[in-house]
Formats: C-alpha cells, structure tokens, sequence
C-alpha cells in the first residue's frame, strides 16, 4: 500500500537545517532547538506532517475510547464505571479537539495555496514514518495507552519514557547536496515542537517574501467557527491568524504556552492517576474489553498482521471502514468548501458530524464487544480505521462530489440493513445513513 513520502528539509546557503536535539536530563524543561523551513513547499510539507499526526491521535484516542467498558455487567463497580464514564468523555473530548487542530492545518495550508491533507498512512502507521520516538498505533485504554499519549503529547524539553513497546527506532536523517531546493527528511521532538517550526517557518517566510506573497489562499475558502462550534477557528490570512493558529494548537495540546495542567497532556495525567489509584484498590480493575488493534485485510505488499477471522465481525468493521471513508471525502469538501453555497457547507457540516456520532461512534463501541475469531480466544476487535488505498480523498467536481457521497451512504445503508439481521442494533445506523444520503443527493443541485 502505497504512502505519503515523510516531510523534508530544505537546505540554507549550503547547509542542512536540521534540527540537532538539545542534551536533556529528566528534569530538563528547554525547548528543542527549532529547524529553518526556507521555502513554501517545506512549510508544506511539515503542516502536512502535523495534519497527519492529528490525523494519527484521533484515531489512537477514538480507538481507546471505544475500548471502555459500558456497564456494570461487565465486571466493574458502580463507582468504577462512573470513572469510566468519565474517562470516556475526556478522551473522546481530546479526539474532537484534535479534529479542529486538524481544520486549523487545513487553514494554514489553503492560506498558503495548498488544499487541506487529510489522507495518511495506513494504520498501524510504520515507525520509520516519523522520527525517533514516535509511533502511532491503536491501543486499548490501559497504562501502556495512557503512558503513550502522555508522551506523544509531552511539552517540549520534557522527558518521558514512553509506553513499553511504542518506542520507534533511531534513524539517520539524510544529507543533501548544496545544489539541492527540494525538502528533505526532518526530525520533531514532540507536537509542540513541529508547530513551533511551522510558525517559526511562517514568520521567516513572511519576512522573507512579505504577507501579501506568502498568504495568497482565500480566506473564504477556510473554515471558520460558523461551520464549527470552535471560537479558535478562524481564517488564516496574515501572519497574525497563522500564529494564533499555532497558538491554540499548542496550547491545547501540550499546554506549553498555556497551562499543561489544562492541555491534553495534563488530562492524561489525571487519568493516569486516577487508573493507577483504582487499580491499586483493586488489582483485578479493567476498565477495557480485550480489544485487538485487528484489521479486515492485510494492506497491498504486507505478508503478516492481525486479521479479524469472524465473518460477521469482519462485515461490521467493514462498514465502519466505509463509512469512515465517506466521511473524509465529506470533511474534504467541507474543509475546502471550493464552489459550495452556505447551505450546502451547512449540509456537510451537519452530515459530517452526524456521520461521526451515529456511524463511526456506535459502531467502534460496536465493534469492541464482537470476536476477532477462534485464533484470538476471548479477544475483541475494535474500530480498525482502515484505508482502502492512498488517494487523497478530495473529489474535486461538486455535483459529481455530492453524487458519489451520497451514492456511497446509501450502499453502506443497504448494507447495514442487511446486517442488521443478525445485528440489530445495526438498524438504527441503517436509518441513519439513508436519511444521510438522501440529504446528500438532495443537496447536490
């Protein structure tokens, strides 16, 4: 299966700006060093990289929410449960913020003339696509996940060791001759530090060429706070927007201008605290299902994986997989919203959410109470956010847009219904995706 090539670097008067990694102890609290991004197709580059990223956490955050257990029944104590309860809302909290991170890289790069990026590499994402120390894979909610978001999420300079087992191998980045202006692998530290080298990108770049030159995208073009409930969303358009759009990024994320206490990363802790006091009280606590990070298929080129084995389960992760894909072909107009009138990005507005509450998010807790199959012995499987190929999934003619979205929701419609024989539950998502896909048709003019 093919994927994105990795961000590069671009090189400055004949030298490689990469970034080199101050020395830190435990207890250091020092910025790495930024990087140089020289030119606009660099800037590019590395926003695609953070959008991807984004990308990557909410899956790793959706998929971990949907691992929690429900109810009593399934072993957990009333005060338990009510932990859980909570835990879920923070996490799927955390998911939906990491949506408007991605609508703010979908800002920056319409502002500098690009289209929004919302494709990626396929889940479990390689290590080798990121740099040393990160990796993105679908975990239960547990201590290695916990562990693991602390430290994807981490303020800069702080040092963590991450869950046992995510750690990504170390690796060289490449040179590059002299007479090269095409980018080149860079390295980031933590979140935080690649967004502090896109806005340190977007202020040389403006002093370099002015703002007039570099934010040439329309700003009508870019999603706003109208679109979605999000006061941060706001257009990029000068040197101003882009920084507050980092800004707020960052802050919610890691919290490094902010509050961490606040930030992502100090949910985590909270939440990691508390688990590690409940289990402490009682040894036997498991707010999971034994959820597998399993798959429908192997990807194109791939010898071995976990696969689910139980057809019907299998036909329910499918469905997920569809409607997962529809729903970025939906974000994908919405996010460009190119030759769309106000009610029909109302429209998309309104199906994009909905897709994701009644279709990604019923079925991944779905999926997370059925069998991987009789290889896996009591295992579940969980919501697979597979990718079917590596197109970006922008379908550029409008008309022809809404009519294939809307096509595409009604088979996932039938589809359900017919599933919904042996999965009942399945029949109301039926009704849901039809009503979808009628609204889609209807709205394509």
């Amino acid at each position: 299966m093919a994927t994105r090539t990795k961000p590069r670097l671009c090189v400055k008067d004949g030298v490689v700006l990469s970034h080199v990694l101050a020395t830190r102890s435990a207890s250091a609290q020092t910025p790495e060093r930024p990087f140089v991004i020289e030119h606009r197709e660099a800037l590019i580059y590395m926003i695609c990289a953070a959008a991807e990223m984004e990308h990557g956490l909410m899956c790793e955050y959706l998929f971990a929410a949907f691992s929690l257990k429900e109810r009593t029944e399934e072993g957990l104590r009333p005060h338990q449960l009510e932990a859980v309860d909570r835990w879920r809302k923070l996490v799927i909290g955390v998911a939906t913020q990491e949506m408007l991170h991605l609508a703010l890289t979908a800002n920056m790069l319409t502002s500098l003339g690009a289209s929004p990026h919302l494709s990626r590499p396929n889940l479990p994402q390689p290590a080798r696509h990121y740099p040393p120390g990160v990796k993105i894979a679908l975990l239960p909610f547990g201590e290695q996940a916990l562990r693991h978001f602390m430290f994807l999420e981490r303020p800069e300079g702080m040092a963590l060791d991450d869950a046992e087992g995510i750690d990504a191998t170390a690796a060289a980045a490449p040179l590059m001759d002299e007479e090269e202006i095409v980018p080149r692998l860079q390295d980031f530290a933590t979140v935080g530090h690649l967004y502090r080298a896109i806005e340190d990108g977007f202020r040389h770049l403006v002093a370099k060429l002015g703002e007039d030159r570099v934010f040439i995208g329309p700003a009508s073009a870019q999603v706003t706070a109208a679109i979605f409930s999000w006061p941060q969303l706001r257009p990029v358009a000068d040197l101003q927007g882009a920084v507050a759009a980092v800004e707020a990024i960052v802050e919610q994320g890691e919290g490094s201008r902010g509050d961490w206490r606040e930030a992502h990363f100090g949910r985590f802790k909270r939440i990691f605290d508390e688990y590690q006091l409940l289990r402490s009280e009682d040894p036997t606590f498991e707010p999971a299902r034994p959820v597998l990070a399993a798959r429908v298929r192997l990807g194109e080129g791939e010898m071995a994986g976990l696969v689910i084995e139980d057809p019907r389960t299998a036909r329910v992760a499918d469905l997920f997989n569809v409607i997962y894909e529809v729903l970025l072909q939906l974000l994908y107009r919405l996010l460009a919203h190119i030759d769309e009138t106000e009610s029909q990005v109302a429209t998309l507005s309104d199906v994009a959410v909905g897709l994701m509450y009644e279709g990604i998010g019923q079925i991944g807790r779905l999926l997370s109470t059925m069998p991987v199959g009789p290889s896996y012995p009591g295992a579940t499987a969980g919501a697979p956010f597979e990718l079917f190929y590596q197109p970006d999934y922008l379908l550029p003619h409008r008309r022809a847009a809404w009519l294939m979205m809307g096509e595409h929701l009604g088979d996932a419609a039938a589809f359900a219904a017919r599933l919904s024989a042996s999965v009942p539950s399945l029949a109301a998502v039926s009704g849901a995706l039809a009503g979808y896909a009628q609204r889609i048709v209807t709205g394509a003019g």
